[in-house]
């Protein structure tokens, strides 16, 4: 749940091309709507969090984006935002009076967004061993502006900025943060005190000698506990990662603990932390040279069941085999327990899992074909099922979250044409 004020915006008007897709499984009809603004290439990754909803009697979304920039490689950070009657305002990122701009670096220099209790946007982006670029909205729904300045410790290089709501207003974000470049890149979580308007440091959650963490995802549950989700990586960095891994933080108590309730010492290593995804075969931690051929995970997201429980979707290469399937962890007598979901064909670095009730949606990305996108739905035991959401379009990556109205709302970006579609499923 979101408990956030409206702030009135100017209206943009455009001519919408509206798609109307065959019903899902367990769903109505999903619905497609081309944004009405031009992306840039650059508007890609497989980690970030650049989607958010409020529901408040009406349905809003807010869909942050790499824009084109004023030259060739480089982008502007902005918000697409789409209100009730469907209608969308663009709400620019600035940095005093200009437009933020930064270079394009795919898979690494793409926004976070989030709104806090008060309506505020917070936007992060641009960073790839970066210190802070940081935007904050200075009143309800204003555009964001540059308040780097804010953040707690102004020194660290920082990559992968995921963050999400509190149910209080307050925000939760997690980096991986390279303060220690000598042996270790550690996970950071930091917390954004609504009433206060302030940003704290919480702790370093996560941290190995010649290993780094790689962000997935935060989402909280009806308690008000955090659940956090990340990889590790040989240090300094590779785009194969290993050991997907779980925490949960009560922020009432102060506690951190694994899935089965048994609380951990911060910060925790790769031998100490709850491993959803263990290594398994011939895997192991290798250096970065592109993309290894060997066993491994890369992307990831969470959700949590009406028990408050984790789920999680993500990718994995098992031994032996040259593709990446889609997984599904959950547990089960305080245990992680996997079943596969897809594995017919390679897939994307994008991927995303909702729940409410007893209805668990897996959203994933194929490499090729005439539809790419799909949602995936457990129709019995083991089984899973798989639907096209967006029917000839080569989508390349995406992201959903599920508002308050028990909706799933879709970002689906079409990289080959430079069309950013927001869905409703």
């Amino acid at each position: 749940m979101k408990w956030l004020t409206l702030g009135k915006k100017l209206v943009v008007t455009a001519t919408l091309m509206t798609l109307l897709l065959p019903a899902s499984i367990g769903s109505a009809a999903a619905v497609l709507t081309e944004v009405p603004y031009s992306i840039d290439s650059s508007n890609q990754a497989g980690w970030w969090t650049p989607l958010d909803t409020y529901v408040t009697g009406n349905e809003y979304a807010y869909m942050a984006y790499n824009a084109p920039g004023s030259t060739a490689g480089t982008h502007k950070i902005n918000i697409a935002r789409r209100d009730n009657s469907g209608s969308w305002t663009n709400i620019p990122v600035m940095n005093g009076t200009t437009a933020a701009e930064y270079s394009d670096d795919i898979g690494h220099n793409q926004p976070s967004m989030a709104r806090d209790g008060s309506g505020r946007f917070h936007v992060f982006g641009s960073m790839h061993t970066n210190t802070w670029r940081y935007f904050r909205s200075d009143s309800v729904g204003g555009s964001p502006q540059y308040h780097s300045p804010d953040m707690p410790d102004s020194t660290l290089k920082v990559t992968y900025p995921v963050l999400t709501t509190a149910p209080n207003g307050d925000l939760y974000l997690m980096v991986r943060g390279s303060d220690d470049a000598n042996t270790r890149r550690n996970g950071v979580l930091y917390r954004w005190n609504n009433s206060a308007s302030t940003w704290g440091k919480v702790a370093v959650i996560a941290s190995a000698a010649n290993r780094s963490v790689y962000p997935d995802d935060l989402v909280f549950d009806s308690n008000g506990d955090l659940h956090i989700l990340f990889e590790w990586s040989n240090f300094p960095s590779s785009g194969l990662r290993h050991e997907l891994s779980y925490l949960k933080y009560s922020p009432s108590t102060g506690i951190f603990s694994k899935a089965n309730g048994s609380a951990v010492t911060l910060p925790v290593t790769n031998a100490t932390v709850d491993i959803i995804q263990p290594l398994t075969g011939s895997e192991i931690y290798v250096a970065d040279s592109g993309v290894p051929d060997g066993p491994g995970v890369q992307s990831a997201k969470l959700a949590v069941d009406s028990s408050n429980s984790p789920k999680v979707a993500y990718r994995y290469r098992e031994s032996g085999s040259s593709i990446f399937s889609v997984k599904y962890g959950y547990v089960s007598s305080g245990a992680w327990n996997v079943q596969t979901v897809y594995d017919t064909s390679q897939t994307k670095a994008a991927i995303d899992i909702t729940w409410t009730g007893s209805d668990k949606r897996v959203y994933y990305v194929t490499d090729t074909g005439t539809d790419r996108a799909f949602m995936a739905v457990n129709t019995s035991g083991s089984t899973w099922t798989s639907t096209s959401i967006a029917p000839g379009k080569p989508i390349e990556r995406l992201a959903v979250e599920r508002n308050a109205n028990g909706i799933d709302i879709l970002y689906l970006v079409d990289i080959k044409n430079l069309k950013l579609y927001y869905g409703k499923n």
